[in-house]
């Protein structure tokens, strides 16, 4: 039986998970070391210990559940709804650069302009509900998909696509075969950009006007000086996001696998 080390090495993906896993042990070991030495007011920089009992704490009450379920019904919504309409109107200004000159200034002033900018506006046309929130979260991802899809279909690779048509391949058939492929890797980064951009705007917006979710939960615990719950949130959110983005790694990689030999 192979040994594990051979195996990761065998295993690009897990050498880089690895890898990766090292910096954070050595915060995680300055910072038990810095608290057992009390060099830090235990209040601002809360024990390993306090973190865990909050942790636990707000796992039996299972507020720590229904703040990660909230948040993560409402990234994914707004998440697909971006991705949704983000990688046809790609497509459609490929093979429609014309159009796409008429609504590129458009485009730009919206790409400029925070969406955190927006949230006051945005409350008063949807409310306090669940509607700004969606719209935050598609203003936020909807550009890194649609420039990364934009840009990938551009810079296809022309010789490829004149393979095609010396083959006769109709127009749908070179789409299928040889553009959406090729564009693959740089669509799905600007996947993963627009995830992580939503994850954090979603956050932002939590904290501002909302009544459940991990931003709520931070902002309910610093008005309450409960730095413990605070760290337990924002550790909640750091790795949820690391888990969402390496199964996407891994549903790449198993479904797709020329898309993760492009990305990183």
């Amino acid at each position: 039986m192979r040994s594990d080390a051979v195996v990761a090495q065998e295993n690009p993906f897990l050498k880089r998970f690895a890898k990766s896993l090292l910096v954070p042990a050595l915060v995680l070991a300055a910072y038990a070391i810095a608290c057992r030495l009390n060099l830090a007011n235990s209040y601002l920089m809360p024990r390993p210990s306090a973190i865990l009992a909050a942790f636990a704490e707000t796992a039996a009450k299972g507020s720590l559940q229904r703040s990660l379920l909230v948040s993560l019904a409402r990234v994914f919504s707004g998440f697909l709804i971006a991705a949704g309409t983000a990688l046809p109107l790609a497509l459609l200004f490929h093979f429609r650069p014309t159009m796409a000159a008429y609504f590129r200034g458009s485009l730009n002033f919206l790409r400029c302009t925070p969406p955190l900018a927006l949230i006051p506006v945005l409350i008063l046309w949807f409310g306090i509900g669940e509607g700004s929130k969606l719209a935050i979260i598609i203003l936020t991802s909807f550009f890194p998909i649609f420039l990364n899809a934009l840009s990938a279909l551009d810079h296809v690779d022309p010789k490829l696509l004149e393979m095609g048509r010396n083959l006769e391949l109709t127009k749908s058939e070179a789409t299928l075969g040889i553009l959406l492929p090729e564009a693959a890797p740089t669509i799905f980064t600007g996947l993963r950009l627009g995830f992580g951009y939503s994850w954090r705007a979603l956050i932002g917006a939590e904290m501002i006007a909302a009544s459940a979710g991990l931003g709520y939960m931070i902002l309910d615990a610093e008005e309450l000086a409960r730095t413990d719950i605070m760290v337990v949130g924002i550790l909640v959110i750091g790795f949820t996001g690391l888990f969402l983005d390496a199964a996407s790694l891994a549903l790449a990689r198993r479904f797709f696998p020329w898309v993760e030999e492009g990305v990183q």
